[in-house]
């Protein structure tokens, strides 16, 4: 099966033979494609809604997969039972909600390795989560599809120090493998700040407000002179 380029990149996030969760599958492309391509032989489907998970249910019939992947239907980690899987891959929900996630069941998501987690709003705040509460980032991609960015996030139990809170906006990741997509993006965060400035400045009782915008655009700024430094500049 053919995946979207955002499914895609998650999929290329697990490693094989790793047991694998899929939170909030949806459709169940994610964990059809796991299963097909021999990346995990098993594998639980989860959502919230069972409107969704028979979905789900029906694409892995399609797919001749129903006794290779389990489907659950239940909220968050809660249906998964403990050093049930290695990975849960949280995908298609906003940074708040994955952090709610991950907080409600913690004595679950601390038996879970690695979490793949792809917020559509909000990762600022889901990484600021993540940093406080015992994770590190191993990882992250980028993918620009239907002209919309989309933020991947592997993690991990540990410990990270973070030296600048613009890390949590910019996952620091995607500087450091100096991402082909990171100029782009970061440049359209510019673009999206100085926008909100244009509206902001239409009224006088925001000028605080305006002074944190322009803070923060030079922060970007600085990220992306670094993104654009050559190598041997950076080594310096």
């Amino acid at each position: 099966m053919r995946l979207s380029s955002r499914l895609k990149a998650i999929v290329d996030m697990v490693p094989p033979g790793m047991k694998v969760a899929d939170i909030g599958t949806d459709h169940g492309y994610i964990p059809v494609y796991l299963s097909l391509n021999g990346i995990s032989d098993y594998i639980v489907a989860t959502d919230i809604k069972s409107g969704s998970l028979n979905k789900a249910i029906n694409e892995i019939k399609k797919n001749k997969l129903s006794t290779k992947i389990i489907t659950r239907l239940g909220s968050g980690l809660k249906v998964l039972n403990l050093n049930e899987v290695d990975i849960a891959i949280i995908a298609g929900m906003g940074g708040i909600l994955i952090a709610d996630i991950l907080e409600k069941d913690k004595n679950i998501a601390s038996t879970i390795k690695r979490f793949i987690l792809q917020p559509m709003k909000a990762s600022d705040y889901l990484r600021y989560y993540l940093n406080k509460n015992g994770y590190r980032i191993i990882d992250e991609d980028l993918i620009l599809e239907n002209e919309k960015y989309y933020e991947i996030i592997v993690a991990e139990h540990g410990h990270e120090i973070i030296n600048d809170n613009i890390f949590y906006e910019i996952g620091k990741k995607l500087i450091e493998k100096r991402h082909p997509l990171v100029k782009d993006y970061i440049k359209y965060k510019i673009g999206k700040m100085r926008r909100i400035i244009d509206e902001v400045s239409k009224s006088h009782n925001n000028i605080s407000l305006i002074e944190n915008i322009l803070y923060k655009i030079k922060k970007y700024e600085v990220l992306l002179n670094e993104s654009e430094m050559p190598d041997n500049c950076r080594n310096d």
